[in-house]
């Protein structure tokens, strides 16, 4: 019985060792720069960054309209009157604080709406390449985790071909 076991772990062990696997890397930011739909992305960004400045100098525009009031007619205010005008003013400061400081992640929330779509079609074509060529790991390249890799490996410019682009330098 333990020569039987034995044996039957051996031959398992020895097809094990005669897998192969076949490991390439992508750098799917250097394909999205090269997509010509990004530059569709980048005015759309530029539109959505215009739209975030004025929204923000209309909102200063009205924060200073009010403090510009509320100094002029401080002295004919009653209590009251002050009260709400100050607090108004005051959330006005805020709102334009939590703006300045939401722009970024609302620009990038954008970037990520407009490329989404883009990072797809990139999948699509790596997906493609991967069957045609049997790869069974592919790691992205673009990160810090890789210490290594091949360049007879890296299936960038494959998947730009099956994408129908001609890399740029």
């Amino acid at each position: 019985m333990k020569k039987l076991i034995f044996t039957f772990s051996f031959v398992l062990l020895s097809l094990a060792s005669f897998a192969q696997t076949k490991v390439g890397t992508i750098d799917a930011d250097y394909i999205l720069n090269q997509l010509p739909e990004m530059t569709e992305v980048n005015e759309g960004l530029k539109t959505y960054n215009t739209e975030l400045q004025k929204d923000l100098e209309t909102t200063i525009a009205n924060y200073e309209a009010l403090v510009k009031d509320y100094q002029e007619n401080n002295s004919t205010y009653s209590e009251e009157e002050k009260k709400t005008k100050e607090t108004e003013i005051i959330s006005l400061e805020n709102d334009i604080k939590n703006f300045r400081q939401k722009a970024s992640v609302m620009m990038q929330m954008k970037r990520n709406e407009l490329t989404q779509p883009l990072y797809e079609k990139i999948n699509t074509a790596m997906l493609q390449v991967i069957q045609e060529e049997g790869y069974t790991q592919i790691l992205h390249a673009g990160g810090n985790a890789l210490a290594f890799a091949s360049e007879e490996h890296d299936i960038t410019i494959k998947v730009l071909t099956k994408l129908g682009i001609t890399p740029k330098e």
